[in-house]
């Protein structure tokens, strides 16, 4: 079996506490995970953000397994966006 993704790991490491997580287009930000988990090498989790009210984050495993993928849901939306992909993650007061 390969290896898990690395900032899944962090991230699953880091829950319940709140995390900083920095995506591919520049935007990083805490978040507090509510649950997160693994199913054999995919990965699930679900947070809020703590400067964007209301909003439900969801990061899944890309289909490859190499990439963390965010998707953001606001109290107006029908639905999930694609917001980005995760490039790094570590504990929230790890400054």
């Amino acid at each position: 079996m390969a290896d898990l993704n690395p900032i899944a790991k962090r991230i699953h490491n880091v829950t319940p506490d709140p995390v900083r997580l920095a995506l591919d287009d520049g935007t990083e930000a805490v978040f507090r995970v509510s649950s997160a988990e693994f199913f054999q090498r995919e990965f699930r989790a679900e947070a809020t953000r703590e400067d964007d009210a209301g909003a439900t984050y969801r990061f899944v495993s890309s289909e490859d397994g190499d990439a963390i993928l965010v998707g953001r849901k606001g109290p107006a939306d029908d639905g999930w966006s694609m917001t980005g992909e995760v490039v790094e993650a570590a504990a929230a007061d790890a400054r």
